[in-house]
């Protein structure tokens, strides 16, 4: 196997570029805060009706990511079990992406008095998401060969960064320049249109660069919803037999918590704890995108000198500290200090942990079928992280608990990563002693 062409994989790439506008301008900036604002707007309070039932806004913003990714997770091996048995890979992509973006679209029609309708679109868009990142993670160990796969996945993840400050500046640029007259809301409302829009305009480039999907097979022993849990089965029962795979991905589950959701919930944070203005709220995840970036590569570039392993148990002692401070910042300094070191780590982290985990899994066709368990392995975990996060904060009545909690889920995730990195010296020792 040979690394495809640049052409190849700068279009790969490139789908970074176009989705990750919904991950950072959607889920992190933009419609967190405006959900937040539109809804108390309109009920003059923060707890606010759901089909008949009450929640705190913020509360009910984790519930439904975390029911948004709950969904992807059970639709996820469906999902990987057509793409590796039936050859249409690319046509999923698409699928998926056309989805996201007009579910994304869609939310300009949300005005804080209709919640159902905005977390409705909300979860689709974020289903879109999820179900594209399938497909699109299953290309990497096609078209990168094992040495490769660290520099090309930081490359994905650099290209997102960059495209996502972009689609935030404009974004920001709307909110503070008001053409025409536009009021605030309409900004934002705006913005939730051109997120759509770039996402599915900027992947038409992923869609004429990447190279057909691996021919279907023949025959099919079942539906695509039963082939898809029997399909995860089979992968759980080859990472059971390689202790540093599933060690690994053990720990990947638990600091998975505590990442995402430290991401998901940080604008939410800013703007209920500390009572930051939007404007500067939008401001400090611009930074944190921009910071990441070089995050990404120079974590990439750790991990060729040092390893894979070693570098994320580096990583996460990092993330240790930041929850920790977190549970004490108190001023709008620190606050932004603080989202620098998120910036830093948080493009490392997922980029390096999705390159390690297309190293350690086994030589195959089923590529999808191998990161369907890796997506489903990272969904449940934010299933987790955002309801614990949400449940919390509820009943304690202040984040900060919530984020001090979050620690424990790095410290499981940090003891299982000095298990692998232990298991893997072992076998390296046997290895070279046989």
């Amino acid at each position: 196997m040979q690394t495809a062409s640049k052409k190849v994989i700068n279009g790969w790439a490139m789908y970074d570029w176009a989705n990750s506008v919904y991950n950072l301008v959607i889920t992190t900036t933009f419609f967190p805060i405006y959900f937040l604002s539109s809804t108390k707007a309109h009920f003059n309070s923060e707890r606010i009706p759901f089909f008949g039932k009450f929640f705190v806004s913020s509360a009910l913003y984790d519930y439904a990511m975390a029911a948004a990714f709950l969904v992807a997770a059970i639709f996820s091996p469906i999902l990987s079990s057509i793409a590796d048995t039936r050859g249409n890979k690319k046509r999923y992509l698409m699928m998926f992406t056309w989805l996201g973006g007009i579910s994304c679209s869609a939310l300009y029609f949300f005005n804080g008095a209709n919640v159902e309708f905005g977390v409705i679109f909300f979860i689709l868009a974020t289903l879109g998401y999820c179900g594209g990142l399938v497909f699109y993670n299953s290309y990497l160990p096609e078209i990168a060969t094992l040495e490769d796969r660290d520099r090309v996945s930081a490359r994905g993840f650099s290209l997102g960064y960059i495209g996502s400050v972009l689609m935030q500046l404009i974004g920001f640029a709307l909110v503070v320049v008001k053409p025409f007259g536009i009021s605030d809301g309409q900004a934002v409302l705006i913005t939730f249109l051109l997120v759509g829009i770039w996402w599915i305009g900027f992947a038409q480039i992923t869609f004429f660069r990447l190279p057909a999907s691996v021919p279907a097979v023949d025959q099919h022993k079942g539906s695509a919803l039963t082939e898809g849990f029997s399909e995860l089965r089979k992968v759980y029962a080859q990472v059971k037999q390689m202790p540093v795979l599933k060690m690994y991905l053990r720990g990947f589950f638990f600091y998975s918590m505590g990442v995402q959701t430290v991401m998901m919930a940080a604008t939410i944070f800013g703007s209920d704890e500390l009572h930051l203005s939007a404007t500067l709220l939008i401001v400090t995840v611009v930074v944190i995108q921009l910071v990441g970036v070089l995050g990404a590569w120079g974590i990439a570039r750790l991990s060729d000198k040092f390893g894979n392993l070693p570098v994320l148990i580096a990583v996460i002692i990092l993330w240790i500290g930041i929850c920790i401070a977190g549970y004490s910042v108190t001023t709008a300094n620190e606050f932004y200090v603080l989202a620098a070191g998120v910036g830093l780590v948080m493009g490392g982290v997922q980029s390096l942990s999705r390159s390690t985990y297309a190293k350690l899994m086994p030589e195959t066709k089923d590529t999808a079928s191998f990161f369907s368990y890796y997506d489903v392995t990272e969904k449940i975990s934010i299933v987790i992280g955002m309801s614990t996060f949400g449940f919390i904060h509820e009943q304690t009545g202040s984040m900060r608990n919530s984020v001090l909690a979050l620690t424990a889920f790095f410290i499981l995730g940090l003891i299982c990563l000095l298990f692998a990195l232990k298991k893997n010296a072992t076998l390296k020792n046997e290895t070279i002693h046989n």
